[in-house]
């Protein structure tokens, strides 16, 4: 049983966290709250009527952002031998999908900067430019360095993850 004092941490970090869920992840404020809370809850999991007393939230308001959340694949249940709650925990797979849609998006955007840069490159080359309206490649040329650094180093974190993951299976 954890102290006041973590409980109120706790759900000062709740609310913290959700807060920053509701901008990046655009969750609903609710959604957002019960995913930040479950994260903070771990393994052991929550169930439904922890979070209705916890979040002081309608049991239909859980209901529904509970199940948005499984839709997501943000979380998913299990169950307890002679217990028929339902607990929530975070699928396991989750910060390997965030991952993922990270990847996509940086190689998404290093090929639009990569284009832009091969453009201005040809524009640069013509001899009717002068030499003070030629674009400068430098913000281009970092920017895909710096993608292709971040997404080796996301791509690297990814296969630990996936290497703790089956360690623990």
């Amino acid at each position: 049983m954890m102290n006041d004092n973590v409980c109120k941490d706790k759900m000062i970090l709740v609310e913290k966290f959700g807060v920053f869920l509701e901008k990046r992840e655009q969750l609903a404020p609710v959604a957002a709250r019960i995913f930040a809370y479950i994260v903070l809850t771990g393994k052991s999991g929550t169930t439904f009527d922890n979070l209705v007393q916890v979040l002081c939230a309608s049991k239909s308001t859980i209901s529904t952002n509970l199940n948005h959340l499984q839709d997501l694949k943000k979380i998913e249940y299990f169950t307890k031998t002679g217990d028929r709650k339902k607990y929530f925990k975070i699928n396991d797979n989750s910060i390997l999908q965030k991952i993922d849609e990270m990847i996509f998006n940086w190689t998404e955007e290093r090929e639009i900067h990569t284009e832009l840069m091969n453009y201005k490159k040809t524009i640069n080359a013509l001899d009717t430019v002068p030499h003070e309206e030629k674009f400068d490649l430098t913000i281009h040329h970092d920017f895909v360095h710096f993608i292709d650094n971040a997404t080796s180093a996301i791509s690297d974190l990814k296969e630990k993850i996936i290497k703790t993951q089956s360690k623990l299976k």
